[in-house]
């Protein structure tokens, strides 16, 4: 049978959701049921009466569908879909930069392990980690895991002291200034839209600087046809499909995560067939990492 036709007959048969991250493999993507950012779909996950859910990103994405909600069965294609990035945050390191500095706030990407959120006070997206920290009275804001995240807010925002922590995206720091300056100089009016992953040259060259879904609304409102996209290149096929249109290129070397490309139709069709690679998380470690999420939600509305 049809790989895609087995995957939606055993998904009506377990009233199964499918969830997949904007950097999935467009054929990942055809088939979801939602495809947003990660704190999106953990939302559409808590939210939808579904007690099956399929996630198609990385573990620690997973991981925030299990925080959110406990009660549901949160299964990972690809099991060995991990982040660099978020497993740059350890908590043995965590706890000793707290003690140093007792009086700082500290805020974690969502991109982080929830053994990481379960030691912060509050997580934030790309898109709402302006409005989050803003609200928080510390003056000293410890941030993880994510230097050029957090460099990126520490500019919008003097009057608070960030001590940053040393990690980043292996993606984005792929990404060079001298290709984006071939790329406009090559196609005329192009426009630069930039995550804030990466790095300050790479930010300063952008005429835009958001996260997935903020790049995508940019790029569906904006009247020029031409985009040099500095992101994965996985968020092509949601550009594409919403704006048929337009022209969106790559700067030079490949945007590829080999993480976010780890999952195959093939795993979705395995752990539907067999109910296998459930994320589990210590009942504990969860209520704390939840703490660091519901702060979130009530200091981003």
């Amino acid at each position: 049978m049809d790989l895609k036709k087995e995957i939606n007959l055993l998904k009506t048969e377990k009233n199964a959701l499918i969830l997949a991250h904007y950097y999935q493999r467009p054929e990942i993507q055809e088939i979801a049921d939602y495809v947003g950012d990660s704190y999106y779909l953990s939302k559409i996950a808590k939210d939808s009466p579904n007690k099956l859910i399929v996630f198609c990103g990385v573990k620690f994405m997973a991981e925030s569908a299990k925080i959110l909600s406990p009660e549901k069965t949160v299964l990972l294609p690809a099991l060995d879909a991990g982040c660099p990035m978020a497993d740059m945050a350890d908590v043995d390191g965590l706890v000793e930069l707290k003690e140093k500095h007792p009086d700082a706030a500290v805020v974690c990407y969502i991109n982080s392990t929830s053994d990481v959120k379960a030691l912060c006070d509050v997580t934030v997206t790309s898109s709402n980690a302006l409005k989050v920290i803003k609200k928080l009275p510390q003056k000293k804001i410890i941030f993880l895991p994510d230097k050029n995240l957090g460099g990126y807010i520490a500019e919008q925002m003097p009057e608070k002291d960030f001590i940053l922590w040393n990690g980043f995206c292996i993606t984005h720091k792929k990404i060079s200034a001298e290709n984006i300056l071939k790329s406009k100089n090559a196609i005329n009016d192009i426009v630069v839209l930039a995550h804030p992953e990466c790095e300050k040259e790479i930010r300063d060259l952008a005429d835009f600087i958001g996260s997935t879904g903020e790049m995508i609304n940019y790029a569906t409102d904006c009247s020029a046809k031409n985009y040099l996209v500095c992101t994965e290149e996985g968020i092509h096929y949601e550009l594409s499909k919403k704006n048929p249109h337009k022209n969106f290129y790559f700067p030079g070397t490949s945007t590829l995560c080999p993480n976010m490309k780890k999952t195959r139709l093939e795993d979705i069709a395995n752990v539907l067939r067999n109910n296998c690679n459930e994320i589990t998380i210590k009942e504990e470690v969860r209520l704390k990492a939840l703490n660091c999420l519901l702060n979130m939600h009530e200091l981003a509305r």
